[in-house]
Protein backbone atom coordinates (compact mmCIF):
# COMPACT_ATOMS: atom_id res chain seq x y z
CA UNK A 1 0.00 0.00 0.00
CA UNK A 2 1.21 3.43 -1.06
CA UNK A 3 2.26 5.95 1.80
CA UNK A 4 -0.20 8.84 2.10
CA UNK A 5 1.94 11.69 2.88
CA UNK A 6 0.93 15.70 3.37
CA UNK A 7 3.67 18.14 3.15
CA UNK A 8 5.20 21.77 2.78
CA UNK A 9 8.12 22.49 0.83
CA UNK A 10 9.68 25.20 -1.50
CA UNK A 11 8.60 25.86 -4.87
CA UNK A 12 11.55 24.88 -6.61
CA UNK A 13 11.60 21.65 -4.75
CA UNK A 14 7.83 21.06 -5.76
CA UNK A 15 9.24 21.39 -9.00
CA UNK A 16 11.68 18.87 -9.10
CA UNK A 17 10.67 15.27 -8.74
CA UNK A 18 14.30 14.38 -8.41
CA UNK A 19 14.50 17.05 -5.54
CA UNK A 20 11.19 15.42 -3.89
CA UNK A 21 12.34 12.04 -3.95
CA UNK A 22 14.87 13.02 -1.81
CA UNK A 23 13.42 15.21 0.76
CA UNK A 24 10.46 12.56 0.77
CA UNK A 25 13.11 9.94 1.43
CA UNK A 26 14.87 11.65 3.99
CA UNK A 27 11.85 12.65 5.80
CA UNK A 28 10.43 8.92 5.94
CA UNK A 29 14.00 7.34 6.35
CA UNK A 30 14.47 5.51 3.78
CA UNK A 31 16.76 5.01 0.73
CA UNK A 32 15.75 6.98 -2.38
CA UNK A 33 16.61 3.70 -4.44
CA UNK A 34 13.34 2.03 -2.25
CA UNK A 35 11.21 4.93 -3.61
CA UNK A 36 9.47 3.67 -7.26
CA UNK A 37 6.54 6.18 -7.95
CA UNK A 38 5.46 9.53 -6.42
CA UNK A 39 2.08 10.17 -7.00
CA UNK A 40 1.03 14.01 -6.36
CA UNK A 41 -3.00 14.11 -4.75
CA UNK A 42 -3.14 17.65 -4.54
CA UNK A 43 -1.56 20.88 -4.49
CA UNK A 44 -1.78 24.58 -3.64
CA UNK A 45 0.45 27.48 -3.02
CA UNK A 46 0.97 29.53 0.65
CA UNK A 47 1.90 32.82 0.38
CA UNK A 48 0.43 34.06 3.77
CA UNK A 49 4.34 34.13 5.10
CA UNK A 50 7.43 35.40 3.64
CA UNK A 51 9.13 32.37 2.54
CA UNK A 52 6.57 31.01 0.32
CA UNK A 53 5.67 27.41 0.15
CA UNK A 54 3.84 24.62 -1.76
CA UNK A 55 0.91 22.57 0.34
CA UNK A 56 1.81 18.96 -1.27
CA UNK A 57 -0.37 15.64 -0.67
CA UNK A 58 1.08 12.75 -2.42
CA UNK A 59 1.02 8.93 -2.51
CA UNK A 60 4.33 7.29 -2.33
CA UNK A 61 5.07 4.38 -3.70
CA UNK A 62 7.85 1.79 -2.46
CA UNK A 63 9.46 -0.81 -4.87
CA UNK A 64 8.08 -4.14 -4.99
CA UNK A 65 4.53 -2.63 -3.89
CA UNK A 66 3.47 -2.97 -7.98
CA UNK A 67 2.35 0.49 -8.95
CA UNK A 68 0.55 0.79 -12.10
CA UNK A 69 -0.45 3.79 -14.31
CA UNK A 70 -3.83 3.87 -13.90
CA UNK A 71 -5.23 5.71 -16.97
CA UNK A 72 -8.51 7.19 -16.20
CA UNK A 73 -11.29 5.59 -18.54
CA UNK A 74 -14.52 6.83 -20.04
CA UNK A 75 -17.58 5.06 -18.80
CA UNK A 76 -18.93 2.49 -20.79
CA UNK A 77 -21.36 4.06 -22.60
CA UNK A 78 -24.30 2.90 -24.99
CA UNK A 79 -25.59 3.07 -28.30
CA UNK A 80 -28.98 4.54 -28.34
CA UNK A 81 -29.82 5.99 -31.49
CA UNK A 82 -33.08 3.57 -30.87
CA UNK A 83 -34.01 4.26 -27.39
CA UNK A 84 -36.06 6.86 -26.19
CA UNK A 85 -35.30 10.32 -26.72
CA UNK A 86 -34.77 12.94 -24.62
CA UNK A 87 -34.02 17.12 -25.55
CA UNK A 88 -31.54 19.28 -24.13
CA UNK A 89 -31.94 23.09 -25.10
CA UNK A 90 -28.41 24.11 -24.63
CA UNK A 91 -24.98 22.83 -26.02
CA UNK A 92 -23.02 24.17 -22.94
CA UNK A 93 -21.10 22.02 -19.41
CA UNK A 94 -24.88 21.46 -18.24
CA UNK A 95 -25.98 20.19 -21.67
CA UNK A 96 -23.35 18.05 -22.60
CA UNK A 97 -23.02 16.79 -19.42
CA UNK A 98 -26.55 15.54 -18.76
CA UNK A 99 -26.41 14.26 -22.22
CA UNK A 100 -23.32 12.13 -21.75
CA UNK A 101 -25.32 10.63 -18.68
CA UNK A 102 -28.63 10.03 -20.51
CA UNK A 103 -26.36 8.38 -23.08
CA UNK A 104 -24.96 6.18 -19.65
CA UNK A 105 -28.28 5.18 -18.63
CA UNK A 106 -29.33 3.96 -22.09
CA UNK A 107 -31.73 6.92 -23.12
CA UNK A 108 -30.90 9.20 -26.77
CA UNK A 109 -30.05 13.24 -26.16
CA UNK A 110 -31.12 15.50 -28.85
CA UNK A 111 -28.71 18.30 -28.31
CA UNK A 112 -29.94 21.68 -29.44
CA UNK A 113 -27.59 24.34 -29.99
CA UNK A 114 -28.82 27.86 -31.23
CA UNK A 115 -25.06 28.88 -32.33
CA UNK A 116 -22.19 27.04 -34.03
CA UNK A 117 -19.73 24.38 -33.63
CA UNK A 118 -16.88 24.71 -31.41
CA UNK A 119 -14.56 25.97 -34.41
CA UNK A 120 -16.88 27.70 -36.02
CA UNK A 121 -17.65 30.16 -33.22
CA UNK A 122 -13.85 31.59 -33.80
CA UNK A 123 -14.99 33.87 -37.19
CA UNK A 124 -17.50 35.25 -35.07
CA UNK A 125 -15.39 35.77 -32.23
CA UNK A 126 -13.17 37.61 -33.90
CA UNK A 127 -16.04 39.55 -35.76
CA UNK A 128 -16.80 41.10 -32.53
CA UNK A 129 -13.30 41.68 -31.50
CA UNK A 130 -12.09 43.32 -34.68
CA UNK A 131 -14.64 44.69 -36.47
CA UNK A 132 -17.40 44.64 -33.39
CA UNK A 133 -19.90 42.86 -35.31
CA UNK A 134 -22.20 40.81 -32.94
CA UNK A 135 -23.85 37.59 -34.52
CA UNK A 136 -26.09 37.23 -31.92
CA UNK A 137 -26.69 32.92 -31.70
CA UNK A 138 -22.64 32.73 -31.91
CA UNK A 139 -20.72 34.69 -29.63
CA UNK A 140 -18.31 34.67 -26.13
CA UNK A 141 -21.88 33.22 -24.47
CA UNK A 142 -23.57 31.13 -27.30
CA UNK A 143 -22.31 27.92 -29.62
CA UNK A 144 -20.72 24.88 -28.75
CA UNK A 145 -19.14 24.38 -24.96
CA UNK A 146 -21.03 27.63 -23.71
CA UNK A 147 -19.75 30.57 -22.48
CA UNK A 148 -16.68 29.06 -20.18
CA UNK A 149 -15.17 27.62 -23.67
CA UNK A 150 -13.73 30.93 -25.49
CA UNK A 151 -13.72 32.44 -21.65
CA UNK A 152 -11.08 30.94 -19.46
CA UNK A 153 -12.26 27.34 -18.53
CA UNK A 154 -12.03 27.34 -14.60
CA UNK A 155 -12.71 24.68 -13.00
CA UNK A 156 -12.52 25.49 -9.48
CA UNK A 157 -15.91 25.36 -7.16
CA UNK A 158 -17.71 25.29 -4.28
CA UNK A 159 -20.24 23.31 -5.11
CA UNK A 160 -18.90 19.96 -3.30
CA UNK A 161 -22.39 19.68 -1.82
CA UNK A 162 -24.13 19.78 -4.80
CA UNK A 163 -22.60 16.68 -6.19
CA UNK A 164 -19.50 14.64 -7.33
CA UNK A 165 -17.19 16.89 -8.33
CA UNK A 166 -14.34 14.47 -8.77
CA UNK A 167 -16.41 12.53 -11.52
CA UNK A 168 -17.13 15.53 -13.50
CA UNK A 169 -12.95 16.75 -13.20
CA UNK A 170 -12.19 12.51 -14.45
CA UNK A 171 -14.19 12.70 -17.44
CA UNK A 172 -12.65 15.83 -18.54
CA UNK A 173 -9.16 14.12 -18.33
CA UNK A 174 -10.98 10.63 -20.08
CA UNK A 175 -11.77 13.14 -22.62
CA UNK A 176 -8.10 14.91 -22.93
CA UNK A 177 -7.79 17.37 -20.45
CA UNK A 178 -4.36 17.11 -18.45
CA UNK A 179 -4.48 15.49 -14.86
CA UNK A 180 -3.31 18.04 -13.13
CA UNK A 181 -6.90 19.14 -13.09
CA UNK A 182 -7.30 16.57 -10.54
CA UNK A 183 -4.31 17.53 -8.62
CA UNK A 184 -4.63 21.66 -7.97
CA UNK A 185 -6.54 23.71 -5.82
CA UNK A 186 -7.61 25.88 -8.64
CA UNK A 187 -7.75 23.79 -11.63
CA UNK A 188 -7.67 25.44 -15.21
CA UNK A 189 -7.96 24.06 -18.39
CA UNK A 190 -7.25 26.89 -20.55
CA UNK A 191 -9.47 28.53 -23.51
CA UNK A 192 -6.75 26.99 -26.00
CA UNK A 193 -7.18 23.76 -24.93
CA UNK A 194 -10.74 23.66 -23.66
CA UNK A 195 -12.11 23.73 -27.62
CA UNK A 196 -10.72 20.26 -28.40
CA UNK A 197 -12.21 18.44 -25.51
CA UNK A 198 -15.67 19.79 -25.94
CA UNK A 199 -14.99 18.73 -29.45
CA UNK A 200 -14.26 15.09 -28.14
CA UNK A 201 -17.30 15.48 -25.85
CA UNK A 202 -19.75 16.06 -28.71
CA UNK A 203 -17.86 13.04 -31.10
CA UNK A 204 -18.60 10.90 -28.36
CA UNK A 205 -22.06 11.54 -28.51
CA UNK A 206 -22.82 11.28 -31.86
CA UNK A 207 -21.02 8.10 -31.90
CA UNK A 208 -22.91 6.40 -28.95
CA UNK A 209 -25.84 7.66 -31.73
CA UNK A 210 -27.32 11.01 -29.83
CA UNK A 211 -27.56 14.07 -32.22
CA UNK A 212 -26.09 17.17 -31.72
CA UNK A 213 -27.89 20.05 -34.05
CA UNK A 214 -26.57 23.41 -34.37
CA UNK A 215 -27.13 26.74 -35.38
CA UNK A 216 -31.02 25.60 -34.46
CA UNK A 217 -32.42 27.75 -32.10
CA UNK A 218 -35.89 27.18 -29.89
CA UNK A 219 -38.37 29.85 -30.11
CA UNK A 220 -41.26 28.25 -28.79
CA UNK A 221 -42.41 25.03 -26.15
CA UNK A 222 -45.34 23.02 -27.48
CA UNK A 223 -47.00 22.17 -24.09
CA UNK A 224 -50.41 20.61 -23.34
CA UNK A 225 -52.17 20.35 -20.40
CA UNK A 226 -49.04 21.93 -18.44
CA UNK A 227 -46.67 18.57 -20.40
CA UNK A 228 -44.44 19.50 -22.04
CA UNK A 229 -44.43 17.58 -25.70
CA UNK A 230 -41.84 18.90 -27.46
CA UNK A 231 -40.04 22.52 -28.99
CA UNK A 232 -40.44 24.31 -31.80
CA UNK A 233 -37.33 25.50 -33.59
CA UNK A 234 -36.40 29.21 -35.73
CA UNK A 235 -37.78 27.35 -38.92
CA UNK A 236 -40.95 26.09 -37.47
CA UNK A 237 -39.58 22.71 -36.91
CA UNK A 238 -41.29 20.81 -34.49
CA UNK A 239 -39.18 18.16 -32.57
CA UNK A 240 -41.70 16.04 -30.40
CA UNK A 241 -40.23 14.85 -27.14
CA UNK A 242 -41.96 14.42 -23.49
CA UNK A 243 -38.83 15.25 -21.43
CA UNK A 244 -36.84 18.28 -21.97
CA UNK A 245 -33.57 19.85 -20.27
CA UNK A 246 -33.43 23.52 -20.36
CA UNK A 247 -29.85 24.65 -20.69
CA UNK A 248 -29.72 27.63 -21.74
CA UNK A 249 -27.19 29.55 -19.88
CA UNK A 250 -27.66 33.08 -17.77
CA UNK A 251 -27.39 35.03 -21.44
CA UNK A 252 -30.16 33.38 -23.01
CA UNK A 253 -32.75 36.36 -22.92
CA UNK A 254 -35.09 35.23 -25.32
CA UNK A 255 -35.86 32.03 -23.57
CA UNK A 256 -36.52 34.28 -20.69
CA UNK A 257 -38.90 36.37 -22.35
CA UNK A 258 -40.59 33.49 -24.05
CA UNK A 259 -41.22 31.58 -21.08
CA UNK A 260 -42.83 35.14 -19.23
CA UNK A 261 -44.86 35.34 -22.31
CA UNK A 262 -46.17 31.84 -22.93
CA UNK A 263 -46.68 32.67 -18.51
CA UNK A 264 -44.40 29.86 -17.30
CA UNK A 265 -43.70 30.89 -14.16
CA UNK A 266 -40.19 32.49 -13.92
CA UNK A 267 -38.75 34.72 -11.12
CA UNK A 268 -36.66 37.16 -10.27
CA UNK A 269 -33.16 36.36 -9.13
CA UNK A 270 -30.46 38.86 -7.43
CA UNK A 271 -27.21 38.76 -9.14
CA UNK A 272 -24.16 40.93 -8.88
CA UNK A 273 -22.82 43.06 -11.24
CA UNK A 274 -19.23 46.04 -11.88
CA UNK A 275 -16.79 46.36 -13.90
CA UNK A 276 -13.91 44.16 -15.11
CA UNK A 277 -10.44 45.13 -13.43
CA UNK A 278 -7.08 44.73 -15.30
CA UNK A 279 -3.80 45.13 -13.61
CA UNK A 280 -0.08 44.33 -14.73
CA UNK A 281 0.69 41.03 -13.78
CA UNK A 282 4.08 41.67 -12.57
CA UNK A 283 1.84 44.37 -9.64
CA UNK A 284 -0.09 41.17 -8.52
CA UNK A 285 2.53 39.10 -8.23
CA UNK A 286 4.65 41.54 -6.05
CA UNK A 287 1.42 42.18 -4.00
CA UNK A 288 0.52 38.80 -3.50
CA UNK A 289 3.91 36.66 -3.55
CA UNK A 290 5.62 39.67 -1.21
CA UNK A 291 8.55 39.63 -3.98
CA UNK A 292 9.94 41.90 -6.15
CA UNK A 293 10.12 39.03 -8.97
CA UNK A 294 7.98 36.10 -8.82
CA UNK A 295 10.82 33.45 -10.33
CA UNK A 296 10.02 30.21 -12.39
CA UNK A 297 8.77 27.81 -9.88
CA UNK A 298 5.46 29.92 -9.08
CA UNK A 299 2.84 30.49 -11.25
CA UNK A 300 1.56 33.73 -11.90
CA UNK A 301 -0.83 35.09 -8.98
CA UNK A 302 -4.12 34.91 -8.70
CA UNK A 303 -6.32 36.83 -5.96
CA UNK A 304 -9.45 36.72 -4.14
CA UNK A 305 -11.04 39.66 -1.78
CA UNK A 306 -14.56 40.09 -0.31
CA UNK A 307 -15.40 43.36 1.60
CA UNK A 308 -18.59 44.50 3.02
CA UNK A 309 -19.37 48.03 2.27
CA UNK A 310 -22.94 49.81 3.01
CA UNK A 311 -24.40 45.87 3.78
CA UNK A 312 -23.45 45.05 0.54
CA UNK A 313 -20.58 42.05 -0.34
CA UNK A 314 -17.88 43.66 -3.15
CA UNK A 315 -15.98 40.72 -4.75
CA UNK A 316 -13.86 39.66 -6.86
CA UNK A 317 -15.32 37.12 -9.62
CA UNK A 318 -14.07 35.00 -12.25
CA UNK A 319 -9.74 36.42 -11.41
CA UNK A 320 -7.91 35.43 -14.96
CA UNK A 321 -3.76 35.35 -13.81
CA UNK A 322 -2.38 36.51 -16.93
CA UNK A 323 -5.19 36.77 -19.09
CA UNK A 324 -7.00 39.05 -21.22
CA UNK A 325 -10.50 40.87 -21.01
CA UNK A 326 -12.37 39.78 -23.78
CA UNK A 327 -16.29 41.37 -25.59
CA UNK A 328 -19.25 39.38 -24.30
CA UNK A 329 -22.16 41.24 -25.94
CA UNK A 330 -24.78 38.63 -26.95
CA UNK A 331 -26.98 41.49 -29.05
CA UNK A 332 -25.72 44.67 -30.94
CA UNK A 333 -26.28 47.93 -28.83
CA UNK A 334 -24.53 46.84 -25.65
CA UNK A 335 -21.41 46.34 -23.81
CA UNK A 336 -20.48 43.16 -21.98
CA UNK A 337 -17.12 42.39 -20.58
CA UNK A 338 -15.63 38.99 -19.10
CA UNK A 339 -11.99 37.66 -19.03
CA UNK A 340 -10.01 34.44 -19.75
CA UNK A 341 -6.14 32.95 -19.23
CA UNK A 342 -5.12 30.57 -21.82
CA UNK A 343 -3.40 26.85 -20.26
CA UNK A 344 -0.07 28.86 -19.76
CA UNK A 345 -1.48 32.11 -18.08
CA UNK A 346 1.27 33.72 -19.55
CA UNK A 347 -0.07 36.87 -20.50
CA UNK A 348 1.22 40.62 -19.64
CA UNK A 349 -1.98 41.23 -17.45
CA UNK A 350 -4.55 39.69 -14.92
CA UNK A 351 -7.91 40.66 -14.54
CA UNK A 352 -11.21 39.92 -12.49
CA UNK A 353 -14.79 40.84 -12.49
CA UNK A 354 -14.77 43.20 -9.21
CA UNK A 355 -18.94 43.33 -8.54
CA UNK A 356 -21.78 43.91 -5.68
CA UNK A 357 -24.52 41.96 -4.69
CA UNK A 358 -27.54 43.53 -6.17
CA UNK A 359 -30.95 42.94 -4.38
CA UNK A 360 -34.36 42.15 -5.61
CA UNK A 361 -35.49 46.20 -4.16
CA UNK A 362 -32.94 47.48 -6.92
CA UNK A 363 -35.18 46.67 -9.72
CA UNK A 364 -37.99 48.34 -8.61
CA UNK A 365 -37.27 50.94 -11.50
CA UNK A 366 -38.08 48.45 -13.77
CA UNK A 367 -41.15 46.34 -11.33
CA UNK A 368 -43.41 47.11 -14.90
CA UNK A 369 -41.09 43.91 -16.41
CA UNK A 370 -42.25 41.21 -13.58
CA UNK A 371 -40.11 38.43 -13.39
CA UNK A 372 -37.84 39.83 -15.84
CA UNK A 373 -37.05 43.24 -13.82
CA UNK A 374 -33.73 42.38 -13.46
CA UNK A 375 -32.81 41.40 -16.78
CA UNK A 376 -34.04 44.98 -18.43
CA UNK A 377 -31.75 46.99 -15.02
CA UNK A 378 -28.42 44.20 -16.28
CA UNK A 379 -29.82 45.06 -19.88
CA UNK A 380 -29.93 49.22 -19.02
CA UNK A 381 -26.22 49.52 -18.11
CA UNK A 382 -25.19 47.34 -20.98
CA UNK A 383 -27.00 49.38 -23.60
CA UNK A 384 -25.67 52.73 -21.35
CA UNK A 385 -22.10 51.40 -21.66
CA UNK A 386 -22.49 50.93 -25.62
CA UNK A 387 -23.64 54.60 -26.00
CA UNK A 388 -21.21 56.44 -23.77
CA UNK A 389 -18.26 54.22 -25.55
CA UNK A 390 -19.24 55.53 -29.13
CA UNK A 391 -21.68 52.85 -29.99
CA UNK A 392 -19.29 50.35 -30.85
CA UNK A 393 -17.89 47.27 -29.04
CA UNK A 394 -15.60 49.63 -27.67
CA UNK A 395 -16.00 50.17 -23.69
CA UNK A 396 -15.73 52.93 -20.93
CA UNK A 397 -12.76 52.92 -19.14
CA UNK A 398 -11.12 54.75 -15.74
CA UNK A 399 -7.71 54.63 -14.03
CA UNK A 400 -8.68 52.96 -11.09
CA UNK A 401 -7.77 55.80 -8.66
CA UNK A 402 -9.47 58.64 -10.61
CA UNK A 403 -12.58 56.49 -10.28
CA UNK A 404 -12.93 56.69 -6.68
CA UNK A 405 -12.34 60.30 -7.11
CA UNK A 406 -14.72 60.80 -9.60
CA UNK A 407 -12.04 62.06 -11.94
CA UNK A 408 -12.27 61.20 -15.56
CA UNK A 409 -8.90 60.01 -16.76
CA UNK A 410 -6.91 62.06 -19.22
CA UNK A 411 -5.82 59.03 -20.79
CA UNK A 412 -6.52 55.48 -21.13
CA UNK A 413 -3.43 52.92 -21.85
CA UNK A 414 -3.64 50.50 -24.40
CA UNK A 415 -4.96 46.93 -22.48
CA UNK A 416 -5.85 43.71 -23.08
CA UNK A 417 -9.17 44.17 -24.36
CA UNK A 418 -8.98 44.61 -28.48
CA UNK A 419 -11.63 46.34 -29.05
CA UNK A 420 -10.67 49.52 -27.25
CA UNK A 421 -11.43 51.79 -24.86
CA UNK A 422 -13.30 55.23 -23.93
CA UNK A 423 -12.02 57.30 -21.60
CA UNK A 424 -15.48 57.71 -19.12
CA UNK A 425 -16.46 58.92 -15.77
CA UNK A 426 -18.03 55.67 -14.57
CA UNK A 427 -20.50 56.99 -12.20
CA UNK A 428 -22.43 57.80 -15.94
CA UNK A 429 -22.71 54.20 -16.29
CA UNK A 430 -23.94 52.88 -13.09
CA UNK A 431 -26.94 53.72 -10.52
CA UNK A 432 -25.45 56.05 -7.91
CA UNK A 433 -25.93 53.77 -5.19
CA UNK A 434 -23.63 51.06 -7.21
CA UNK A 435 -21.02 53.62 -8.39
CA UNK A 436 -20.68 55.02 -4.27
CA UNK A 437 -20.38 51.26 -2.93
CA UNK A 438 -17.34 50.38 -5.66
CA UNK A 439 -15.48 53.79 -4.87
CA UNK A 440 -15.48 52.50 -1.46
CA UNK A 441 -14.99 49.02 -1.84
CA UNK A 442 -11.71 49.96 -4.06
CA UNK A 443 -10.61 51.86 -1.20
CA UNK A 444 -10.97 49.07 1.28
CA UNK A 445 -9.78 46.69 -1.10
CA UNK A 446 -6.31 48.51 -1.23
CA UNK A 447 -5.93 48.94 2.79
CA UNK A 448 -5.99 44.83 2.46
CA UNK A 449 -3.80 44.52 -1.01
CA UNK A 450 -1.23 47.17 -0.14
CA UNK A 451 -0.48 48.38 -3.84
CA UNK A 452 -3.64 47.52 -5.35
CA UNK A 453 -5.27 50.63 -5.78
CA UNK A 454 -3.45 52.25 -8.05
CA UNK A 455 -3.72 54.45 -11.32
CA UNK A 456 -2.58 51.41 -13.05
CA UNK A 457 -5.00 49.53 -12.97
CA UNK A 458 -7.69 50.20 -15.42
CA UNK A 459 -11.59 49.73 -14.93
CA UNK A 460 -13.52 48.00 -17.45
CA UNK A 461 -17.70 48.37 -17.91
CA UNK A 462 -19.77 46.70 -17.37
CA UNK A 463 -19.16 43.21 -15.87
CA UNK A 464 -22.65 42.08 -15.62
CA UNK A 465 -23.06 38.58 -16.70
CA UNK A 466 -22.11 36.93 -13.72
CA UNK A 467 -24.50 34.62 -13.09
CA UNK A 468 -28.63 35.24 -14.60
CA UNK A 469 -31.04 37.51 -13.63
CA UNK A 470 -33.64 35.15 -13.66
CA UNK A 471 -34.46 31.78 -11.54
CA UNK A 472 -36.72 29.12 -13.34
CA UNK A 473 -38.60 27.50 -10.05
CA UNK A 474 -38.50 23.71 -10.39
CA UNK A 475 -39.20 20.84 -7.83
CA UNK A 476 -36.40 20.47 -5.25
CA UNK A 477 -36.71 16.45 -5.20
CA UNK A 478 -37.91 15.91 -8.86
CA UNK A 479 -36.39 18.75 -10.80
CA UNK A 480 -39.58 19.59 -13.01
CA UNK A 481 -40.61 23.01 -13.19
CA UNK A 482 -42.85 23.76 -10.44
CA UNK A 483 -45.94 24.35 -13.37
CA UNK A 484 -44.72 22.40 -16.28
CA UNK A 485 -44.28 18.49 -16.53
CA UNK A 486 -41.74 16.63 -18.22
CA UNK A 487 -39.51 20.37 -18.62
CA UNK A 488 -36.21 19.90 -16.54
CA UNK A 489 -34.47 23.22 -15.69
CA UNK A 490 -31.22 23.08 -15.15
CA UNK A 491 -27.91 25.19 -14.87
CA UNK A 492 -26.68 28.37 -14.64
CA UNK A 493 -29.58 29.76 -16.86
CA UNK A 494 -31.73 28.20 -14.50
CA UNK A 495 -30.35 29.46 -11.63
CA UNK A 496 -28.98 26.53 -10.17
CA UNK A 497 -25.24 26.30 -10.76
CA UNK A 498 -22.61 28.98 -11.02
CA UNK A 499 -19.57 27.66 -13.33
CA UNK A 500 -18.51 24.96 -15.81
CA UNK A 501 -18.66 21.83 -12.57
CA UNK A 502 -21.55 23.29 -11.27
CA UNK A 503 -23.21 23.51 -14.33
CA UNK A 504 -22.40 19.89 -15.04
CA UNK A 505 -23.39 18.55 -12.41
CA UNK A 506 -26.54 20.11 -12.09
CA UNK A 507 -27.07 18.18 -15.97
CA UNK A 508 -26.18 14.63 -14.50
CA UNK A 509 -28.70 15.65 -11.73
CA UNK A 510 -31.72 16.17 -14.15
CA UNK A 511 -30.70 13.40 -16.43
CA UNK A 512 -30.19 10.80 -13.21
CA UNK A 513 -33.75 12.33 -12.15
CA UNK A 514 -35.31 11.33 -16.00
CA UNK A 515 -33.94 7.85 -16.46
CA UNK A 516 -35.20 7.39 -12.41
CA UNK A 517 -39.12 8.32 -14.33
CA UNK A 518 -38.70 6.65 -17.57
CA UNK A 519 -37.79 3.17 -15.60
CA UNK A 520 -40.77 3.14 -13.36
Amino acid sequence: MPREIQLQVAPELAANESLLKKHLAKLLLVSENEIERIVPIKRSIDARQKAIKVNYKVNVFFKGEGFSENKIQLPNYQYVANQQEVIIVGAGPAGLFAALQLIELGLKPIVLERGKDVRGRRRDLKAITVDHIVNEDSNYCFGEGGAGTYSDGKLYTRSKKRGDVDRILKLLVAFGASDDILVEAHPHIGTNKLPQIIQDIREKIIECGGQVLFETRVTDFVIKNNEIKGITTQNGTIISANKVILATGHSARDIFELLDRKKIFIEAKPFALGVRAEHPQELIDKIQYSCDFRGEFLPPSPYSIVKQVNGRGMYSFCMCPGGVIAPCATSSGEVVTNGWSPSKRDQATANSGIVVELKLEDFKPFAKFGALAGMEFQKAIEQKAWHLAGQSQKVPAQRMVDFTQSKVSSNIPKTSYVPGTTSVEMGQVFPGFLSQIMREGFNEFGKTMRGYLTNDAILHAPESRTSSPVRIPRNDETLEHLQIKGLYPCGEGAGYAGGIISAAIDGEKCALKIAAVLSK
